[in-house]
Parts: structure tokens; C-alpha cells; sequence
């Protein structure tokens, strides 16, 4: 198959690309989905073929198929070199693409216990598993729905370019996302969704301690359904537990750092940036604010080390103690910039171009535990996870309703409160930021962005912190 791309990338250079690459991707997924212990669905299936991308005249022209007979691939070649002529009538700027660190290598990342050591039905015992311990843990409400999603993948990609670039990769992912519903006929309903995701083989899962997590969590859930009281409204302090700090990183810092979008390519699927070119190096926030983007964490859903361009991936910082520093870039953001591209280029899938994309993107720990966190707070709020949230196109104005939150007063936790809602502007949020916990946790994800839509696994992240003087809203049915 390497000689065929190499063959490919030459053909099309010999029919007037400037820059040719070809990418064989193949995905195998098993899925098993289950309601209240019971079987669902079980999907198993194999993503395989060819994309091809060249530049042409000053535009991109993409391709793909899953034939890998000779006219297939002629057709492919063909039809991504007339879309890129087509489109370089009506450039305003032709594209070009930045000099870049291409790899030559091979890369995988060895499971300790493969995804085939285990049969469906063991697979699917950890579903009834779950669902059983919850049923014995909650005890004072109806476990109306625990719904659970398992999925792994294996993702190869063979990459090779004209400017020399080559890369074989092979990554196991495995993830679990579930849904639990628990009643009270006179408090109501509690519904709490979530997501675990590594880069690995099954053992990842006894690592990290899944099932026990997940009864813990119903625990405190029941508690908060059947406990909480009404959320002191206006301006407090609150501790923002990771989860919510965590999703605002990725959508107020990752999403508007995304160079494509800065320039307006995502305006019609994903929206816009609230940062120009020109904000590079202005203030965002205080020194407590630096956000990295890191693909090179070992386990990381979002785990890569070659983009779909062929460049090396590593640590990114987009915002460093409160300043705009740096943007995610594919080699074409990049050379509009004037810099180098750092990676970020990703496909979902054979049938996908490669765009800018996030992967583990974090807000960096401090030196607090979140007992002093809460110690330097005399009347406030503690927001540990969330129940919905909205953003806007620009990524500026924000909304999260808590899920479990405490009340705080005099540095002690207290009583559960329903739903605050917390309603924040980017600059806010990290401008008020005082202190950040040193416990760094993740959450996983299928982030989306593209059109058609693309769903990469990410990881985003950060430790609790603490804002002071924040406006506090209740969230009313």
C-alpha cells in the first residue's frame, strides 16, 4: 500500500498539482448499547478507503473512495484535481502551505490487554454489572434509566505527501458513556450524562476505576435530588469544580484559537472566533490563566503524535497567564500567520479532510487543594459538575447550569443547592480567576466541528479554581 500512495502523490503532481498527499484510513469499531441492564445494540464495522488532497492553481481539491481498484483511483485523483481548478477561479487568496517538521515513521500504541481478549458477552457484562450496583446503591429514589454506550476503536492511517512527509500510526481507543435518570415523586428528576475516554487496551478501564466512580457519583446524585435547596443569587464567590472548568477551556479558550475558524473558514458549520490575528499577545485574563493543547499525553483520548499533514504533533500553550499566545494551526493557517504549523490537522474518517482540531487542551493545576479552595470563601457557591451549558458563535458569552453544587459558607461546605447557574464572559472567567486546585483531571469527548460534521476524540481539562465576584444565577422550570 505505500508503494500505491507514493504512486498516487506522483500522478497527481504529474497532472498539475503543486502538492499532492493520499491517505488510506481504516476504522473497526464495536459498539454495545444497553437500558437498565439489558441489551440494546450491538454494531460492528469496518471504515476503510482512500482520500486524496492536492493544491491546484491556489486551491484545495479533496477526494476520497473505498474501491482500491486502478479507475477508482484514477476517478479520485481526477475529480479532487477539477474541484481544486473549479474553486481557483474564485480565490481571493491563493492557499499555500507553511514549511513544516514532516515525519518519516511508524507509531502505535501497544495495548496491555487487547480488545479481543474478551468476547461481546464479557463486554457486556460490565453494563449489567453497573447497572445492578446502582440499583443496590440507590436506595431512597427510582433508578428510572442507567443507559450505557461502550465503544472501541482501532485507528490506521498510512499518510503519504509530496513534500516528503510519511507516516504509519495505529490507535486503539475505548470509551463509555452513560446516562443516569433517578426520581423523586415529589423532588422531581436528577439526569446526569457522562463520558469516559483513553488512548489504550482494555485495562484501561480497571485503571481507572470506572464502575466504582459511577456508584459514588449516584450516591451524591440521590443526595442532591432529595437534599438541595434554592442557590444564593448575585454576585459570590465560587469554586468551579474541574468538569465545568474544564468544558469552559475547551469551548472559550480551544474552540476560538482554532486558526481556521479565526479566519472565518468555520463560519458557516461551527461559528466564528472572538479573537482576531491581530489579538495575538493581548490580555485575556489574569497570570493565572494558561491553557495548553498537548497530543502527546500518553493514554489521552485524544492521543496523537503525527498530524493528518504529516507534522509533528507536541505541547501547544494558547494562553499563557492571561495572554493570548498562540493558535492551533494546519500548514495553510500557518503560513497565513507567518509560523510554522504545530500539528493540528485531524480526519475523522477516509471520507474527511484533515482540519484544525483540538486534542487534550487544559487549563495548566496550581498549588491549592480544594479544602483551600473553599476555606478562603465566606459565602458562596461549589459547582462540581453540570446539567447544560450553551456558548455563543464567537465563543464569548456562556452559560452552565450545575448539576451537584454545594453551598459555602464560612470555608465549609454545606447543604446541596439545585441547578446555580453561572453566566460568565471569556475575559471574565479567566480574569477573575484567584487560585486553581493542583489536582488536574480530564474529561473525554467527541468534539464536532466541520461540515459534514467530524466527531475527534479529545481530552479537556483542569484543576477546580476559584473565582471571586461572580454573578450567580437560579435556574427556574
Amino acid at each position: 500500500m505505500e508503494d500505491k500512495l507514493e504512486a498516487i502523490v506522483d500522478e497527481a503532481r504529474r497532472l498539475g498539482a503543486s502538492y499532492s498527499e493520499a491517505r488510506i484510513q481504516r476504522n473497526i469499531v464495536v459498539s454495545i448499547s444497553s437500558r437498565n441492564g439489558i441489551p440494546i445494540k450491538v454494531d460492528e464495522r469496518i471504515d476503510e478507503g482512500l482520500a486524496i488532497r492536492v493544491l491546484v492553481d491556489g486551491a484545495l481539491g479533496f477526494s476520497s473512495t473505498n474501491s482500491m481498484d486502478d479507475e477508482s483511483i484514477s476517478k479520485c485523483i481526477d475529480y479532487a484535481l477539477s474541484t481544486a481548478r473549479a474553486s481557483s477561479k474564485y480565490m481571493r487568496r491563493p492557499i499555500c502551505f507553511s514549511k513544516a517538521r514532516l515525519g518519516s515513521v511508524r507509531y502505535e500504541v501497544k495495548e496491555k490487554e487487547s480488545f479481543d481478549a474478551h468476547d461481546i458477552s464479557d463486554k457486556f457484562s460490565l453494563h449489567k454489572s453497573i447497572y445492578s450496583m446502582l440499583r443496590d446503591t440507590v436506595k431512597n429514589v427510582e433508578l428510572e434509566i442507567f443507559s450505557a454506550e461502550y465503544m472501541e476503536m482501532i485507528e490506521e492511517k498510512l499518510i503519504v505527501n509530496s513534500d516528503g512527509g510519511f507516516v504509519s500510526s495505529r490507535i486503539p481507543r475505548l470509551s463509555l458513556r452513560y446516562n443516569i435518570i433517578l426520581r423523586d415523586p415529589i423532588k422531581g428528576s436528577i439526569q446526569r450524562i457522562n463520558e469516559y475516554g483513553f488512548s489504550g487496551g482494555l485495562e484501561k478501564f480497571r485503571e481507572q476505576h470506572i464502575d466504582e466512580n459511577i456508584i459514588e457519583e449516584s450516591r451524591r446524585l440521590e443526595k442532591v435530588l432529595l437534599e438541595s435547596v434554592k442557590p444564593p443569587s448575585g454576585i459570590v464567590d465560587v469554586v468551579v469544580g474541574s468538569e465545568v472548568a474544564s468544558l469552559i477551556v475547551h469551548e472559550s479558550c480551544g474552540h476560538p484559537c482554532e486558526a481556521d475558524r479565526i479566519l472565518g473558514r468555520e463560519a458557516a458549520q461551527a461559528g466564528l472566533s472572538f479573537i482576531k490575528p491581530s489579538m495575538k499577545g493581548a490580555r485575556i485574563g489574569s497570570i493565572h490563566a494558561t491553557v495548553v493543547d498537548d497530543p502527546t499525553i500518553p493514554g489521552s483520548f485524544g492521543f496523537y503524535l503525527y498530524d493528518d499533514e504529516c507534522v509533528a504533533a507536541g505541547e501547544k500553550y494558547l494562553y499563557r497567564e492571561g495572554v493570548i499566545e498562540g493558535f492551533l494551526h494546519n500548514r495553510w493557517t500557518a503560513y497565513v500567520f507567518g509560523v510554522e504549523s504545530n500539528g493540528s490537522a485531524r480526519a475523522l474518517n477516509y471520507r474527511s479532510e484533515p482540519i484544525v482540531r483540538m486534542s487534550n487542551t487544559y487549563l495548566t493545576p496550581g498549588d491549592y487543594s480544594l479544602e483551600e479552595l473553599i476555606e478562603g470563601i465566606r459565602d458562596g457557591v461549589y459547582i462540581s459538575s453540570y446539567m447544560e451549558w450553551n456558548i455563543d458563535d464567537e465563543r464569548w458569552n456562556q452559560r452552565y447550569v450545575g448539576l451537584e453544587a454545594y453551598r459555602i459558607i464560612g470555608g465549609e461546605l454545606r447543604e446541596p443547592v439545585r441547578n446555580p447557574i453561572l453566566e460568565i464572559t471569556t475575559s471574565d472567567f479567566y480574569s477573575k480567576i484567584d487560585a486553581k486546585g493542583c489536582d488536574l483531571r480530564f474529561e473525554a469527548g467527541l468534539c464536532g466541528k466541520g461540515e459534514p460534521m467530524q466527531g475527534i476524540p479529545v481530552w479537556f481539562g483542569s484543576p477546580d479554581v476559584r473565582l471571586r465576584h461572580v454573578k450567580l444565577g437560579v435556574h427556574t422550570l
